[in-house]
């Protein structure tokens, strides 16, 4: 729909206006999907009005950022703030329960394993909070996982240049190595927590 188009153009003039720090508050708000920002962003960076380090830095931030919000969402709202508000938040019901039942199941790791999954990269930050997870690791995990992902996103971004719009495309076989990645550092971290709780030592 033209409108929508119009509505994201603006919103992408205005990141464009504040540089890196327009950046750190298009991955904040969330208005504007994650992938579409950071892609933004490497367009900057590709236009010289950003450098690369700024932008990943910022990015970075912004991911830390969002998911300080939904954290705290999570532990000082909980899930009737979810089923109240979530619609408003762009947060289903039923991804909350699934990202409940990850964080019960296998613990705090998951917060940065789930980070490479779409959706629940935001969502898990709920329960998180819910469980009253220790902050300093939460704010760890999390920054640990988003700086590839910005990296990635700018990166490509930054090479297509005029072209940054094509960023799903080219992204795919990318992301796929990603997921491949943080599921086998979920596998060995469930391995470890299993023999841990066995009494075992690898």
């Amino acid at each position: 729909m033209d409108w929508i188009s119009n509505i994201l153009h603006s919103l992408l003039q205005w990141v464009e206006s504040l540089g890196a720090f327009g950046i750190f508050l298009g991955l904040m708000l969330e208005v504007i999907p994650s992938e579409i920002v950071l892609a933004y962003g490497g367009y900057l960076v590709s236009t010289g009005n950003v450098s690369f380090t700024m932008a990943v830095v910022f990015g970075t931030l912004g991911a830390v950022g969002q998911n300080w919000v939904l954290y705290a969402i999570g532990r000082f709202g909980g899930r009737p703030i979810v089923e109240k508000y979530g619609k408003y938040l762009k947060i289903k019901q039923k991804h909350v329960d699934t990202a409940e039942g990850w964080f019960k199941k296998y613990g705090a790791g998951i917060v940065f394993t789930a980070r490479f999954v779409p959706v629940m990269r935001q969502v898990i930050s709920i329960p998180a909070g819910m469980a009253r997870m220790n902050f300093g690791l939460f704010t760890l995990l999390t920054a640990l996982a988003s700086v590839p992902w910005s990296v990635l996103f700018i990166y490509l971004g930054m090479k297509l240049g005029n072209q940054w719009g094509d960023i799903n495309e080219v992204a795919a076989p990318y992301i796929k190595p990603f997921i491949i990645g943080a599921l086998a550092l979920a596998i060995i971290y469930f391995l470890v927590k299993y023999l841990r709780s066995r009494g075992k030592t690898l």
